[in-house]
């Protein structure tokens, strides 16, 4: 044990902070972490609960690995030997599943978080993108794992993602050149190996699924905790020192006589947010921030237990491409595209997402001020324009989704309308023309791009809400509208 923790229990501020400082698992924090951010309110450990979860994820997948066998002809009998032989399997299976449920939700509401905190400001702004990255990366992972059970529920699901995935011959074919010219038609190739759901695409899954994605997921985690070190720590209001109050009980460990020099950085000046600042307002994170981590690791922890402990990870009938699913229906988290791919599958799958993530990436960028950084809605307009943004956000798309459901759309009225048409003109689109003109008028009326951006993030959040709801719960064969399963046809 002295030959791992050379340093002995740390019992002052400085063998705390040299204990951070040395490891390698802990060095990506900072040695002392300012008090505002170890306030629940700041964060609500959304950023924690990511990681946390993604660990089980990926300790739980590779105890399943053990067992599992990505082969269509076996694949299903090594799920059901999992889920009912294999002592403890069902049970990992089913924390394995909630777990990347539970990474899902969080990494949304972490990205949230960012959002209406203007955590995305310089000097932030790669960080942001880095958290887009990590949001692609989870949904890239939850939907490669949808295959591997070879079900009818996961070989239906993953056909309308490879129909997503060649959606641009919707354009294509309206042009008369797919061809010459076929994005749609290669992206599908390429995301299953072949024209059909088969061997090549459930190999290329659980590749993508258990090796290629974690690394890319691992890296981006580690440059997104390394960034938030160099670029000061969390966000926070410039007047965070005055708010939470002089610090009582410890003393400032940077005044007192240093051990080490270190040569050239003791006189080169960096570029840091910790450059030229001292330790006010600050405690050591060993133990005040390692003891929050680790109740978020805890909770999280538990959460997933009794969900896994409430509900099994489901497991359909062996799937069989000559008895579709009816209604076929994506993974919960898709459900909103697939509601949007209902009217116009390019712009549905491709057009629109492209100009949300488009949005969001330029987002940090284009927002300059610096009015309420580190504080909830912070900026122009605030809590009210976050309000007045859910009302319009929530009213836009149940409006337009009521009229489309009770009086159809274009295709019905004009049964020969050019397909182009249908592209560029359909309930998808006017929606959100709609959310761009409301931000619009908020960045005229706070003469503010951040009020804009808040609108429009709201607004297109609400949307999402609104049309996963819809495609959960009152989409049915044939993806038609009904209030309650009870009223589908029946056989």
């Amino acid at each position: 044990m002295e030959t791992a923790f050379r340093g002995g229990a740390p019992k002052t501020d400085r063998t705390r902070s040299t204990f951070v400082f040395g490891n390698v698992f802990f060095h990506l924090h900072s040695v002392r972490t300012h008090r505002w951010s170890l306030r629940w309110a700041t964060t609500w450990g959304l950023g924690m609960a990511t990681f946390a979860a993604f660990v089980i994820t990926l300790v739980t997948g590779i105890l399943l690995m053990f067992y599992y066998k990505p082969f269509p002809d076996v694949a299903y009998q090594s799920i059901k030997d999992i889920h009912f032989v294999v002592p403890t399997g069902r049970f990992m299976r089913n924390i394995h599943r909630w777990a990347g449920n539970v990474m899902v939700v969080t990494v949304i509401l972490h990205m949230a978080r960012a959002f209406y905190t203007a955590a995305y400001r310089k000097p932030r702004e790669f960080n942001w993108l880095m958290g887009m990255a990590l949001l692609v990366v989870t949904l890239g992972l939850s939907f490669t794992g949808y295959l591997l059970p070879w079900d009818q529920l996961a070989y239906w699901a993953i056909t309308i993602g490879a129909n997503i995935a060649a959606s641009p011959q919707e354009v294509t074919n309206a042009l008369g050149i797919t061809q010459h010219f076929d994005p749609g038609g290669l992206q599908r190739l390429i995301l299953l190996g072949s024209d059909t759901v088969g061997p090549e695409a459930l190999i290329r899954f659980y590749l993508l699924h258990v090796m290629i994605l974690p690394l890319v997921l691992a890296l981006i985690v580690a440059v997104h905790f390394w960034r938030i070190r160099k670029d000061g720590g969390l966000a926070r209001p410039v007047d965070a020192d005055q708010r939470v109050g002089p610090i009582t009980g410890t003393y400032p460990v940077f005044t007192e006589q240093p051990k080490k020099t270190y040569q050239l950085a003791a006189i080169v000046r960096g570029k840091t947010a910790a450059v030229g600042k001292g330790p006010e307002a600050t405690v050591p994170s060993m133990p005040h921030l390692f003891y929050g981590e680790l109740a978020v690791l805890m909770l999280t922890t538990l959460i997933c237990v009794a969900l896994a402990l409430l509900s099994d990870a489901p497991l359909k009938e062996l799937a069989n491409p000559m008895v579709p699913e009816n209604p076929a229906k994506a993974p919960w988290y898709f459900l909103g595209l697939q509601e949007l791919v209902s009217f116009s599958a390019f712009m549905g799958g491709i057009g629109i997402p492209t100009i949300v993530l488009l949005g969001l990436g330029l987002i940090p960028y284009l927002d300059r001020e610096t009015e309420g950084t580190g504080e909830w809605f912070g900026g122009p307009g605030g809590k009210k324009l976050a309000m007045r943004s859910l009302l319009v956000g929530f009213g836009a798309s149940l409006a337009i989704e009521s009229f489309v459901i009770h009086f159809g759309w274009l295709r019905e009225w004009f049964p020969h309308i050019p397909q182009l048409v249908i592209t560029a003109i359909n309930p998808g689109t006017l929606l959100t023309l709609a959310y761009g003109a409301y931000s619009v008028w908020c960045v005229k009326k706070y003469s503010s791009t951040r009020a804009g951006a808040m609108a429009l993030f709201t607004c297109f959040l609400c949307g999402f809400i609104v049309l996963t709801v819809i495609g959960t719960y009152f989409r049915g064969p044939n993806w038609v509208f009904y209030w309650s399963p009870s009223q589908w046809p029946g056989h």
